[in-house]
């Protein structure tokens, strides 16, 4: 088996880990107040007592970003991953619906669906994973050289007591790095090459998040307000849950 080095790990990493910085600036930059507010929901920051516009967009605001981030971050994981286990296994991103990597390891043939975290999907998502592991292992299995086929839902961070699935094997945390590299203390040697540039990095996009708020609460203010400064929440349920006029 083949090995991957820290060395070749932060490499990859310092020359991606700028493309997540810049698309989490993007997503800053294309926000239009309205659009947010239409997509989370005004009960809730009313339930939670939640009086003043600037917090009110702060919250809002970071909601938004960090289920953006969570998406992006997910991304530059994936191709983490496929990365190291080509390194090591000369694994390969996978052409097959809904599929991220394949590569064979001890006599056995793995086909693997990546995501960020545990908790990715509904019913109906983990249903159409499954349904995408039914038809790769069809196509595979239709070349008499394959070998035994078994499909793995890799996530990138958390525990999974029980792998098993039944169809499919759930990887997360430990079990996932290690899976991919061959190596039990892998997931701890990436977490630091993640770090580089991070302050300077985070230092852009917190000045260019400052701007958004300021500019946000503004417009907030004129619209959902009254003069006094009293948020009109009547007013933002209406924007955000009426009847839309046909």
């Amino acid at each position: 088996m083949a090995s991957v080095t820290v060395r070749e790990v932060t490499k990859f990493i310092e020359a991606h880990i700028p493309e997540f910085h810049r698309k989490r600036l993007e997503s800053l930059a294309g926000l239009k107040l309205q659009k947010v507010l239409r997509r989370k929901n005004p009960y809730l920051y009313k339930a939670k007592f939640v009086t003043s516009a600037p917090e009110l967009i702060k919250a809002i605001l970071d909601a938004h970003l960090s289920s953006q981030e969570e998406a992006i971050f997910g991304s530059f994981l994936e191709g983490l991953a496929i990365f190291i286990c080509e390194r090591v296994y000369s694994g390969k991103k996978s052409s097959a619906e809904g599929i991220d990597l394949e590569f064979e390891h001890g006599g056995i043939r793995y086909i693997v669906s990546i995501k960020s975290g545990p908790n990715w999907g509904n019913s109906g998502q983990i249903k159409k994973m499954r349904q995408n592991f039914l038809q790769a292992k069809r196509i595979l299995g239709t070349n008499r050289s394959a070998k035994n086929i078994v499909a793995v839902n890799g996530c990138c961070y958390h525990q999974e007591r029980i792998e098993d699935k039944g169809d499919y094997l759930k990887r997360c945390g430990q079990s996932f790095w290690e899976f991919v590299s061959g190596d039990d203390r892998f997931y701890t040697t990436i977490i630091e090459p993640l770090g580089h540039k991070a302050k300077e990095r985070n230092e852009a996009f917190q000045m260019e998040y400052g701007k958004v708020i300021n500019c946000f609460t503004a417009e907030f203010i004129k619209i959902f307000c009254q003069p006094d400064g009293t948020i009109l929440w009547n007013k933002l349920v209406e924007f955000n849950s009426a009847r839309p006029v046909k």
